[in-house]
């Protein structure tokens, strides 16, 4: 801007000065030729007068004095009534045409005076001609060459030019300053705050507008980010991934799920074209599909991940703008569909096993073929078949409802220390008859819990440890809190520690990770012959996870095992 300015103000003082000298010079030339007419006719009026009063030999005289130094007389010719030449000061008078044919020479004729400018043959320069009529009809003409003012105005021009450049210059120097100081204030605006700047008032209006801009921009810029915060908020606490493409396929978002659940990074991935994202057929074609405006979708696997892809395209109208992918661990839903229908197929192979026994024995009963001292025997046999059945129901129920987790369950203030010896007291007949020793080491460990579930975790492992103990064994159970471990805040080793001990036969160490799995038995003939469902240490595991609590099993697979409840 500056620069345009001091280009503007330099041109146009140029032009000035131009056109200045060009109207002086013009102002000078009309006046020099206005003068040299004017002294030209006063000249003439002088010659007429004497020759009026005298003869043509005055014309010598008039030669000889213009031929001395200092003489100023123009060309002068004297022409008959007839054209011819009488007299001329430039040239012999018989060499010279007739001039009765030349418009001053006519002019004076007709009304005493006449004049043109011609360039003239006799001398051969531009020449202003003045012809008077005289008395007795002769003409006088007086001639003067013009090149004389051209003369004077070279002169002038190299004058002229001088003091134009001298000006130029003094204007540049001058058009320089004024354009930095113009220009100065504009420079030093402060574009963030307009309304604060002092500068000229023809700026205020642009200013004003520029804040009220600034202000609107400002807040649209903060709704979109806004905006993007949301989104961003959103999107990264999905569990979901998300993957917004455009209709190029380029990536231009990825939740932190979608790039957990890929594998990818963030610089990875954006401004990628979703092609190359990942290698699998599955999903190339997959992303060609939403980009082509067919929504579809897809499973993949992504290590131990099972993935399901879910491609919808973007459309405005008929255009299609892009594409949304949403991501789906499905790895747990599936897992969990299989255990459910391993977990249907295991609890309709152990039902069938009591009912059958239940319906073999009650069909001979009713047919008549047992014998009257055998009916004890079945009629015990189906109670204890269906008190099997009935466990087996109980327990099931039970892993439901652990497997639901409701929020709504009764939890409160449990201490373990009575809950353990109302449950030995339950076993404590049971032991008897297998010959058992149970020694209990505990005391007061309070926490927030289910005392029902609780009990069933208690039960259950003391259950096992007297139905898989050996004849004459012995039970150890202790029950320790660890203050230490609660001022230190260190869950590892466990806040209240509950253990169970048995000298069994032991768990082998390959079996020792299933045998929390459902309707898993490392003995499954003596697990039937005790009574056993093979669903009590899944509740145990159950009944810790909702607690809180880790369990370990500790077993060198010949001879006891050592069960551990570590309750953080």
């Amino acid at each position: 801007m500056r620069r345009k300015i001091f280009l503007f103000a330099s041109a146009l003082a140029g032009f000035s000065i131009l056109l200045t000298a060009s109207l002086i010079h013009f102002a000078v030339y009309w006046d020099y030729a206005e003068l040299m007419k004017r002294d030209l006719v006063i000249e003439s009026e002088y010659i007429r007068v004497a020759l009026e009063s005298s003869d043509i030999n005055y014309l010598d005289k008039v030669i000889s004095a213009t031929r001395r130094p200092g003489g100023t007389f123009s060309r002068i010719t004297l022409i008959a009534a007839d054209g011819r030449v009488l007299f001329e000061t430039s040239t012999s008078e018989e060499t010279m045409e007739n001039h009765l044919s030349r418009q001053e020479v006519e002019e004076a004729i007709r009304t005493g005076t006449g004049e043109e400018t011609r360039f003239s043959e006799t001398v051969g320069k531009q020449t202003y001609y003045y012809a008077v009529r005289l008395n007795n009809g002769n003409i006088l003409r007086m001639a003067k060459i013009t090149d004389s003012i051209f003369v004077s105005l070279a002169r002038l021009i190299i004058i002229t030019v001088i003091i134009a450049m001298f000006i130029f210059g003094l204007t540049a120097m001058i058009s320089s300053r004024v354009t930095a100081k113009l220009v100065a204030p504009i420079n030093r605006l402060n574009l963030d705050t307009p309304e604060s700047n002092v500068t000229y008032d023809e700026l205020t209006p642009f200013l004003s507008r520029m804040k009220k801009q600034n202000d609107m921009i400002e807040a649209q810029l903060s709704r979109q980010r806004k905006t993007q915060l949301e989104f961003t908020a959103i999107t990264d606490n999905m569990r979901e991934g998300l993957i917004i493409l455009d209709g190029d396929a380029q990536v231009l978002s990825c939740n932190k799920s979608g790039l957990k659940l890929l594998d990818l990074r963030l610089e990875g991935i954006e401004n990628r074209n979703a092609l190359t994202v990942r290698r699998e057929e599955a999903f190339r074609l997959l992303v060609k599909k939403a980009i082509s405006g067919v929504a579809a979708e897809t499973v993949l696997s992504s290590g131990e991940r099972r993935l399901r892809i879910f491609a919808n395209p973007v459309a405005d109208g008929g255009t299609i703008l892009g594409a949304v992918l949403v991501i789906l661990d499905v790895t747990e839903q599936e897992d969990r569909e299989k255990l459910r229908r391993e977990f249907s197929a295991n609890v309709s192979h152990e039902l069938k096993t009591p009912l059958m026994a239940i319906s073999g024995y009650a069909e001979i009963m009713s047919e008549g073929l047992a014998k009257p001292e055998d009916m004890w025997h079945f009629a015990r046999k189906i109670y204890m078949e269906a008190q099997r059945l009935i466990t087996l129901i109980g327990d099931i129920i039970m892993l439901s409802h652990l497997d639901e987790q409701n929020e709504s369950l009764p939890m409160e203030e449990v201490d373990l220390l009575p809950l353990t010896q109302s449950v030995l007291m339950r076993v404590s007949a049971l032991a008897e008859e297998y010959h058992l020793s149970i020694t209990f080491d505990g005391e007061a460990a309070i926490l927030t819990g289910w005392a029902r579930i609780l009990e069933e975790l208690i039960y259950n492992l003391l259950d096992n440890a007297v139905k898989y103990n050996r004849e004459g064994g012995e039970i150890r159970i202790a029950l320790k809190t660890n203050t230490a471990s609660s001022l230190a805040g260190s869950p590892a080793e466990g806040r209240i520690i509950f253990s169970v001990s048995d000298t069994g036969p032991g768990i082998p160490v390959a079996e020792q990770e299933r045998i929390f799995e459902r309707f898993y038995r490392v003995d499954k003939s003596r697990s039937k012959d005790a009574g056993g469902t093979g669903l009590g240490l899944s509740i145990v595991k159950h009944a810790a996870a909702l607690h809180n609590a880790q369990v370990e099993v500790q077993s060198d697979g010949t001879s006891g095992t050592c069960f551990t409840v570590r309750f953080r």
